[in-house]
């Protein structure tokens, strides 16, 4: 007789990924593993620090809210089909959040030991797991949640609780392997595991892993009395070897060990027993490269007490950086990943700087980057673009207001160049007087730049409206917002001298298709990546973004995008223009990393000439997006 209730739970599950990827006889033997969990409103699943439980869940009927404990955040809510639980079985660590039932609540509870043999079978069901934590989703294919994070927010944000794309890291192993032979004794390899402390042993056949012995495996054979210290590794080794590729990612590498329920991973050149061992990940292993992921680092940078601290820590964003372009990790999702670390390191300076003052601040205020980081493109250390925003206070009060936010400016932007951003040349920053202003003075400054449009208030412009809340009171951010519509309304023809500055910037290429290079100083010969390439999209995306009164999107790229669905007429063209965009900000990190430098001017002779071709072709894009400019704006030929 059937065994109804299973059936049942086989007909829900295959209604959702993963499980939809097991055949109908597998699905229905797991789900005669399957528990049926019951829960009231708001009582828990599991807590913060709980040991893991023997399985992982899936909500039937109901809700639950993963709570993060530390600063009583909403994480996630979980509805119907979603699965939670699953990550610290995999990590094999306690519970970092609490799972509370939002409503009455029945849950599926399928245990894992049941579950990942599937994991091997179907590899559909693998690549989901590998997937949903990569993207940290449930779903990795829902479009709703694509390249989105629990928040549900547009861009990632990174809290001690997610992930990120950390999992996209690749793992650093053990190179320095220790073997022995088939016919070694246990006691020898036991002396020889116990000084090279190491918890693993390879064993060996004409230099191709034939067998592996752990601590574990001495524990369970040898110390129960099973086998004798004379045996012989042939006798205790696990074999034959689970081999993975010597380039595995985080994700990929947890996978391998749940699936296999093992905690050392043998890796060889190209994945299988038939070629030399390249060396063991460990589970240890494993742990110290979650060390140095996003979530980590973050956590880090909120903790730091002193600047020393954060510069340090801004060495280890470089080292993710550096790591993610290795990979090939969307430039989108790289940006605003360290991005976000780029900006909570400002975050923290600027907490150390007011605990430096002698009284908290006297009215509410605002601190913005611009420029670069105000558009979630400062990826490598360049100098400082940045301003400080305060309440409006009474005449008399000004004064005194104005020398304490000065005061402020001044400690933030010196740590800040102690971190490894250097003052910015023309002293745009909020240590400026100038810089340094209240909402009205702001809102003056702003009116006379669209009212009087020369070169000068162009460029001011064109610099402070790519800004960036970082710390302080988004309110004042939205009030400028909102005055800087207003007066683009009132005097439109601010759009033309600035679509005019737009076009200064000199054509990528001259006659020939050729690189034009700077004619003297000393990047002589040097081709401006910044100037000639990245600078025209740049100021194109800012203009046209601005003319359609859209806010909040500051990021160059994600300009392109938005203008593509609003205008499907150029939608071509756009895409291109945001493809472009990635791909130079993805070309100067990748120098500037190479080089230790900003990544700026680029010497043509040390390219290749692929690299040569790709620069190219973004130059035909660059050339079509003046035009459109040009015609729009009714701007003289400036492109001569």
């Amino acid at each position: 007789m059937n065994n109804t209730i299973s059936i049942r739970v086989a007909d829900f599950l295959r209604r959702f990924p993963p499980f939809n990827a097991i055949d109908k006889t597998d699905l229905e033997n797991l789900a005669a593993e399957v528990s049926i969990v019951y829960r009231d409103k708001g009582s828990a699943v599991f807590q913060t620090d709980e040991a893991p439980h023997e399985c992982f869940y899936v909500v039937h009927k109901g809700a639950v809210i993963l709570n993060n404990k530390e600063n009583n955040s909403l994480l996630d809510k979980c509805d119907e089909g979603d699965i939670f639980g699953l990550r610290p079985l995999i990590a094999n660590e306690n519970y970092k959040m609490d799972a509370f039932a939002f409503e009455e609540s029945i849950l599926y509870a399928i245990p894992l030991n049941a579950f990942r043999p599937h994991t091997q079978k179907y590899e559909d069901v693998g690549n989901f797991l590998i997937e949903s934590f990569a993207s940290n989703t449930r779903n990795p294919y829902s479009i709703k949640e694509k390249g989105q994070l629990v928040s549900g927010s547009v861009a990632p944000k990174i809290t001690p609780t997610n992930t990120v794309l950390f999992d996209f890291q690749q793992v650093t192993y053990s190179k320095k392997i220790v073997s022995c032979t088939k016919t070694t004794t246990i006691q020898s390899l036991a002396e020889r595991m116990t000084k090279r402390k190491v918890g693993a042993m390879l064993v060996l056949e004409d230099k191709l892993p034939i067998g592996i012995i752990t601590d574990k495996d001495i524990r369970n054979k040898v110390a129960t009395g099973l086998l004798p210290i004379s045996a012989k590794a042939s006798e205790i080794m696990t074999s034959p070897v689970i081999t993975y590729p010597k380039k595995m990612t985080v994700a990929q590498a947890q996978m391998a060990m749940m699936k296999s329920n093992i905690s050392h991973l043998c890796l060889t050149e190209d994945g299988t027993v038939n070629t030399a061992a390249a060396g063991i990940l460990s589970k240890h292993d494993l742990m110290l490269t979650l060390g140095n992921n996003p979530a980590v680092l973050m956590k880090a940078i909120k903790r730091a007490r002193k600047i020393k601290k954060i510069k340090l820590i801004r060495k280890s964003i470089m080292n993710l950086l550096q790591g993610y372009l290795d990979q090939n990790i969307p430039m989108t999702l790289t940006s605003r990943i360290i991005s976000e670390l780029n900006d909570a390191c400002v975050k923290q300076v600027t907490n150390l700087s007011l605990e430096r003052m002698s009284s908290p601040p006297p009215v509410k205020f605002s601190w913005i980057s611009m420029g670069s980081q105000g558009r979630s493109e400062q990826l490598l250390h360049t100098d400082q673009d940045n301003a400080l925003i305060f309440e409006d206070v009474e005449e008399s009060e000004l004064a005194n207001t104005t020398k304490y936010f000065l005061k402020l400016a001044k400690h933030i932007t010196k740590g800040l160049m102690k971190i490894g951003y250097e003052y910015c040349p023309a002293e745009m920053m909020g240590s400026n007087p100038k810089w340094c202003l209240s909402l009205s003075q702001w809102k003056t400054a702003v009116s006379h730049w669209i009212a009087n449009p020369g070169p000068e208030e162009v460029l001011l412009s064109s610099i402070f409206f790519d800004y960036n809340l970082v710390y302080g009171e988004k309110e004042l951010i939205d009030q400028l917002t909102e005055h800087i519509f207003e007066e683009t309304s009132t005097y439109p023809i601010f759009f033309r001298h600035l679509a005019s500055g737009a076009l200064q910037n000199p054509s990528p290429s001259g006659f020939f298709r050729s690189f034009l290079v700077e004619d003297d100083g000393a990047h002589k010969d040097f081709f401006d990546l910044k100037r000639r390439a990245l600078m025209p999209l740049v100021d194109a995306a800012r203009l046209l973004i601005l003319s359609h009164k859209i806010k909040s999107i500051n990021n160059t790229a994600e300009r392109f995008e938005r203008l593509a669905e609003l205008e499907p007429n150029s939608q071509e063209l756009f895409l291109a223009c945001s493809y472009a965009t990635k791909a130079l900000l993805k070309f100067r990190t990748k120098q500037g990393l190479l080089h230790n430098d900003s990544g700026r001017f680029i010497a043509l002779d040390t390219l290749s000439k692929e690299e040569k071709i790709k620069l190219k072709r973004t130059f035909k894009t660059i050339k079509e997006l003046q035009e459109l400019i040009k015609v729009r704006f009714m701007v003289a030929n400036l492109l001569g």
